[in-house]
């Protein structure tokens, strides 16, 4: 059961913060109540979600109604054609000719059906991690116990959009001397080790130039140069606490909210390529949308009805130990597909259209100048 966050319990959105470096040692923290695991697992955690109730499996379907209402325009001769000349039309190289001129011999047509399964998912992991202290105020243990992961109620996105967002988690903060610099606010110099100066990059230390007379004027004979790395200071500012000497450690509640997908498409005898079809728009003749859906198992067609089994098999397994579902959608969408038998100069070939669009697929368009368009 989600419990309300008061004003002090408030959730402080890091979705825009930059990630810091790694975090320091575990034993340079406390241990945090209802926290200890992170500990044991190098400062990372995958927290479970509570189970949740299954609905009732749904009452018996009568497919016969929605086959009756979901009626697909048969493609004729002269939307075959039109489909054809707009293909044509996109491609640079292609010639309208062909397309105005060839014979249609034969249209066969089929309608295929596509099984799309969505699950949208929440999971949430906690992990450590630090940012520079600045003197602002700090939520620790002594202001309360840190609410369980599953207990932070946020604002869930739109069903099925995709989003990372990252909390902090309320009463966790602790401020450590920071580990880099050991306090100071600043570290050595990486580039001159502290020493200031670094050999002269013009004449590499040696005072002169090769077969130039006189003195470097870069390190006016000294060999050394100015470190360019610190500015001659021998140390830099420290990288990890930004100058503050301090940091603040707090346990970060990392949420993932993803849209698993499972897509199947009916088989057919013709031979448009297979990967064409499952991008193709269709006409939705089934939707089915809640917290869990079943297997459309008395499904007309056997292939979908063991997509949606198979389909759903493999979600469950593969989110029930490290997400929460959130909201599941199944739709099976028809589409349309004929193929174009035609004759032109002598030759017999064939041609595709695809989709509620009319998309076109050819593999060898008879008046094509050259072989630099990719065919779609």
């Amino acid at each position: 059961m989600d419990r309300d966050l008061s004003d002090e319990d408030s959730v402080v959105d890091l979705s825009f913060e930059a990630e810091g470096p790694p975090a320091p040692p575990a034993e340079l923290l406390e241990m945090l109540p209802s926290y200890d695991c992170l500990f044991q697992g190098g400062g990372k955690s995958i927290f479970f979600p509570p189970l949740e109730a299954p609905r009732s499996p749904p009452e018996h379907r009568c497919w016969s109604s929605f086959l009756e209402h979901s009626r697909i325009p048969v493609v004729t001769e002269e939307v075959a054609r039109e489909a054809l000349l707009s293909f044509v039309h996109s491609k640079c190289c292609y010639g309208r000719s062909a397309a105005s001129n060839l014979v249609i011999r034969e249209l066969r047509q089929q309608t295929l059906c596509r099984y799309r399964l969505e699950t949208f998912s929440e999971s949430r992991i906690s992990e450590w991690t630090f940012q520079p202290f600045t003197n602002h105020f700090v939520d620790g243990p002594r202001r309360g116990t840190s609410p369980r992961l599953w207990d932070i109620k946020v604002q869930v996105p739109p069903m099925f959009q995709e989003e990372t967002r990252k909390f902090q988690v309320p009463h966790s903060s602790l401020v450590k001397e920071c580990h880099r610099c050991h306090g100071r606010g600043h570290c050595k110099c990486s580039g001159c080790h502290g020493a200031c100066m670094v050999r002269c990059p013009s004449c590499s230390g040696a005072k002169r130039r090769a077969k130039q007379p006189g003195r470097c004027p870069m390190c006016s004979g000294s060999g050394r140069h100015r470190c360019s790395t610190c500015s001659g200071r021998g140390n830099k500012t420290c990288a990890t606490c930004k100058g503050e000497k301090k940091l603040l450690h707090f346990i970060q509640l990392v949420i993932m909210w993803k849209n698993s997908l499972f897509e199947f498409v009916s088989e057919h005898q013709l031979n448009c390529p297979g990967e064409l079809l499952a991008k193709a728009k269709g006409e939705n003749f089934f939707k089915d949308e809640n917290t869990v859906v079943y297997p459309l198992v008395d499904f007309p067609l056997r292939d979908i009805s063991l997509a949606s089994q198979r389909g759903i098999a493999q979600h469950s397994a593969t989110l029930a130990s490290r997400a929460r579902v959130l909201q599941q959608r199944q739709t099976v969408e028809l589409i349309p597909l004929t193929e174009v038998h035609y004759w032109y100069q002598g030759k017999t070939n064939v041609y595709y259209v695809y989709g509620t669009d009319h998309r076109v697929y050819v593999a060898d368009y008879p008046e094509r100048y050259c072989c630099g368009c990719t065919i779609i």
